[in-house]
């Protein structure tokens, strides 16, 4: 391939199916023979992965939400400079469950910090990194609860905060597509896996001339 230097994130509220899309995009661009990366934040790297159990640890209820977004960015840079940055300067394709869109979402706009001071502090931490293409799933609240209900598994910090929480996620998700469209493709994470994945793959074809 030519330009191969694609950074590309996965956003959405709880059980939005964005892990599940990136393992599927994953096994297609290795099938097409693209040379690509998956990382997942908070983690990724050492440091992040204790970031992360500190971030998503239900014991820290009352964690400050500045001290929240602090740490969200500290994880983020570790994994920008450690693998994402690398990864890119090697040709490539990198793919993140999750990345600053998340923190101008849960903390700029569900916590009330404000995106641009959200965005100025993670820009300066990461260098400036931007993705090339964001993929948002959009999922109903309810829906979002029955897939978390049926997961069998405890919930973390984040996702045991309140309704009306995740609703404002929601919400800014689709407040960021339009702040955003040139960047940002939304994507219904209510249809079927083989439904989203498509459309996954065509907006690839058509944002980034991915053939998969």
């Amino acid at each position: 391939m030519g330009r191969a230097l694609y950074y590309v994130p996965f956003e959405g509220t709880e059980q939005s199916g964005k892990s599940t899309q990136i393992e599927l995009l994953t096994k297609a661009a290795v099938r097409a023979g693209i040379d690509i990366l998956s990382v997942r934040e908070p983690g990724g790297t050492p440091l992040g992965e204790q970031i992360r159990n500190i971030l998503l640890g239900p014991e820290h209820a009352t964690m400050d939400a500045w001290t929240e977004a602090l740490l969200y960015a500290a994880a983020r840079v570790q994994l920008v400079r450690e693998v994402i940055k690398p990864a890119l300067m090697q040709g490539k394709i990198v793919l993140s469950d999750r990345y600053i869109d998340s923190s101008l979402v849960y903390q700029g706009m569900a916590r009330e910090l404000g995106v641009e001071r959200i965005l100025d502090l993670n820009l300066g931490a990461t260098g400036g990194l931007m993705p090339d293409l964001t993929f948002v799933f959009h999922l109903d609240v309810a829906a979002s609860r029955e897939r978390l209900a049926g997961r069998g598994t405890a919930e973390d910090r984040i996702e045991g905060e309140p309704l009306t929480f995740h609703q404002k996620v929601e919400d800014g998700y689709r407040k960021l597509e339009e702040m955003y469209p040139g960047r940002i493709v939304g994507i219904d994470g209510g249809r079927s896996v083989e439904e989203v994945h498509a459309d996954v793959v065509a907006a690839c074809r058509e944002r980034l001339g991915l053939e998969l």
